[in-house]
This record gives C-alpha cells, sequence and structure tokens, in this order.
C-alpha cells in the first residue's frame, strides 16, 4: 500500500522506479490537498453555526488533515525509518532458534490480519459511495449551502466551478472517488506500517527475554550475555527512532479522537433524546463512524501497552535471575542490562502522553465530560 502511493520509505536503485515512486507522491498530495481538502474547509466556513452539517463535515476533513499529516511525516522521514526495514530483514535471515521463528510468525500474522482488515475497511467504503451514487441515496444531511439539489458528492465539499450539470457532477464524483481511496490507502497503510515496526520489535523483546530466561543454560555466559544487552540497546534505539518519527503524528490522531468522538457523541445523543433530523440510516452510519474511530484508537494504544508489558518481561527476568550463583565480577555485568530495562519502552503522543490503555480510557472519560458540556450548552 506504501508504494502505491509512494510512500515506501526505502529508495529504490533503479531510478525510474524511484520518478515514478515521486510521480506517485505528487499525485497524492495534489489529490489529497486540492480535490479534498481545500473543498472540505471551505464548505465547513459555508456551514459555520449548523452543528449537525458542521460534524457532517468534520468526520471528512479532520481525517484529512490527519492523512496529509501522516504523509508528509512519512516523506520526510524515509531516510530514518529506512534502517529500520533492514533490520527487520536481518532479524528474519539471520540465524535463530524455533522457538523465536515462532514469535515472530505469530506477530508477523497479526500485522498481515490487521493490513488485511485495513484494506477491507477501504473497500467497503469503496462500495458504500458507489452503492450510494447507483441508488441516489446518501449518508450525509443535504444542504444547499454546499450541495446541488438532487446531486450529491460523497463528502460536503465547494467547488468553484458548477457541479450540478453533467458531465461535470459525474466527473467530479469520480475524482473525489479515486481521492477517497487514496486518502483510505494513505491513512491505513501509515498506520499499518507503524504497527508492523511495533509488533516485529515487540517480538524481538520477547525472543530476548527467552535467551535471558535460558541464560544460565551457556557455557560461554559472558558472551551470550554481551550479544543479549547489544540486542536490547539495539531494540531501545529502534524505539526511539519510532518515537521521534510518529510522535507528532500520534498526538494529532489523540486531538483528532478526542474532537470527533465528542461530536458524534452529542449528535447521536442528541438525534436520540429529540427526534433529530437524521434519517436511521444516517444515524447508523454515525454510530459506525464512531465505533470505528474507536477502535482504531484502542488499536494504538493497545500495541503501546504491549510494548510496555514485553519490556517490562526484561526487566523481571533480569531481577529474577539467580545472580548469586555467579562469581561476582560475572554478576556485575548484569547490572547494565538492568539499568536499561529500570524504565520500560513505550511510544508518546507528542513526547507527552504514553500510548497506553490507562490514556485510552483517560481519554474516553475527558471526551465524555465534554459531550455532557456540550448537551447542557445546547440545553
Amino acid at each position: 500500500m506504501l508504494k502505491i502511493v509512494g510512500l515506501w520509505p526505502q529508495d529504490s536503485k533503479n531510478q525510474h522506479e524511484e520518478l515514478l515512486s515521486k510521480l506517485r507522491f505528487l499525485f497524492n498530495i495534489i489529490m489529497l490537498i486540492f480535490v479534498l481538502a481545500i473543498p472540505a474547509l471551505v464548505s465547513l466556513i459555508r456551514v459555520w453555526g449548523d452543528m449537525i452539517l458542521m460534524i457532517d463535515n468534520l468526520q471528512y476533513t479532520l481525517p484529512l488533515l490527519i492523512t496529509i499529516l501522516k504523509i508528509f511525516i512519512m516523506w520526510y522521514k524515509k531516510e530514518v525509518l529506512s534502517p529500520l526495514i533492514n533490520m527487520i530483514v536481518n532479524d528474519w535471515i539471520k540465524v535463530k532458534m524455533e522457538e523465536e521463528r515462532i514469535v515472530m510468525l505469530k506477530q508477523a500474522r497479526i500485522i498481515r490480519l490487521l493490513a488485511i482488515c485495513g484494506a477491507l475497511l477501504i473497500l467497503s467504503t469503496l462500495l458504500i459511495t458507489f452503492g450510494s451514487f447507483l441508488f441516489g441515496k446518501t449518508l450525509r444531511h443535504i444542504t444547499n449551502l454546499t450541495d446541488s439539489i438532487g446531486k450529491p458528492l460523497p463528502i460536503q465539499s465547494y467547488y468553484l466551478h458548477d457541479v450540478s450539470s453533467s458531465p461535470k457532477y459525474e466527473l467530479t464524483y469520480l475524482i473525489q472517488t479515486i481521492a477517497i481511496i487514496i486518502s483510505g490507502l494513505s491513512y491505513t497503510a501509515v498506520d499499518s506500517f507503524l504497527g508492523l515496526l511495533i509488533l516485529h520489535i515487540c517480538g524481538q523483546i520477547e525472543n530476548l527475554h527467552l535467551r535471558l530466561l535460558n541464560l544460565g543454560n551457556n557455557s560461554n555466559f559472558k558472551a551470550v550475555l554481551k550479544y543479549n544487552i547489544k540486542d536490547h540497546i539495539r531494540l531501545n534505539r529502534s524505539i526511539e527512532i519510532i518515537d521521534n518519527t510518529f510522535n507528532l503524528m500520534l498526538l494529532g490522531l489523540l486531538f483528532f479522537f478526542g474532537i470527533l468522538f465528542c461530536l458524534h457523541g452529542f449528535l447521536i445523543v442528541s438525534v436520540v433524546n429529540r427526534d433529530g433530523h437524521l434519517s436511521v440510516l444516517q444515524l447508523v452510519w454515525y454510530m459506525s463512524a464512531t465505533i470505528c474511530i474507536l477502535m482504531h484508537m484502542c488499536l494504538y494504544c493497545v500495541i503501546g501497552e504491549l510494548l510496555v508489558s514485553q519490556s517490562e518481561k526484561i526487566h523481571r527476568a533480569v531481577y529474577e535471575y539467580v545472580w548469586y550463583t555467579l562469581e561476582p565480577k560475572t554478576a556485575r555485568n548484569l547490572t547494565l542490562i538492568m539499568l536499561r530495562t529500570k524504565k520500560p519502552l513505550n511510544i508518546t503522543a507528542g513526547k507527552t502522553f504514553p500510548m497506553t490503555m490507562s490514556t485510552f480510557c483517560n481519554l474516553l472519560k475527558t471526551s465524555a465530560g465534554y459531550v455532557s458540556v456540550l448537551l447542557a450548552n445546547r440545553d
């Protein structure tokens, strides 16, 4: 997916392929900014003050802005992320125990499943978009401020040209659909790539834990301990690179989730309590979107929590080692890895909020509180 949108971190040795990658990236940026983002923001200005229309706009505009942020981060950090790809390749081709191979395969299957689910989500969105077009239905709240009567577009947007006449409407609809597909690919691909990096490192930490548990079975204790310490330092540096690369993106996602969860929650509760103007199909769509972003944010925090728990395993394995059976000089070498494992590994949002389930629960509580405030102000 990253290659399709021109964001694969590794540079190709073939100049022709590298040029095609840059052209795909440029096409991606032009479609997202000029076809979707700018028209959607102009439309937001035109509907400002109408809460339902603003929520209808923001549920697309906010993901678009986050997607653009993801794309620029991936492009800007390509040189930094490329060594991590090489590290993963080397981890797979080097000699390993059967238990280590099983752990790596388990993590690889998880990320493959996540990537497939992301691709299916894009496909389902595409089918719903085209299905609504063919049957003359729409899941959006239609307004004459931004939509032509009887000819709504997939995303609430405002263009300088008249899109109500044929074939301008059909062409604009097609271009928007293509841009939505590209946006979905970019959004899902970056998330899957981040999940790949984190889960692979979690697998390597688990393998390190297995080696530390069997440390006493090795005759050459110092050499094996030295190898494990170097491996632990390598994993620490990899997590540091990942955190430095994606912390701004995760901070944006944190705010995006909080804002959209509040707005969707306000809209759903408001409609249910007051018999609002939304149809049952539109209400189901908003609830589905809320559950989708909820699960997406939960996934980030679950991966972060898994990283913390795996790093704490290393901490426990070192401290529970029977060091008192070793010679004093040899046992002293364990302090190197003990000091490194005192602080658990984690990824953060903006170098401030650790991505853990505790952060996710606090975010839910805060968002629910803001929903009640919005409802109270409306009353």
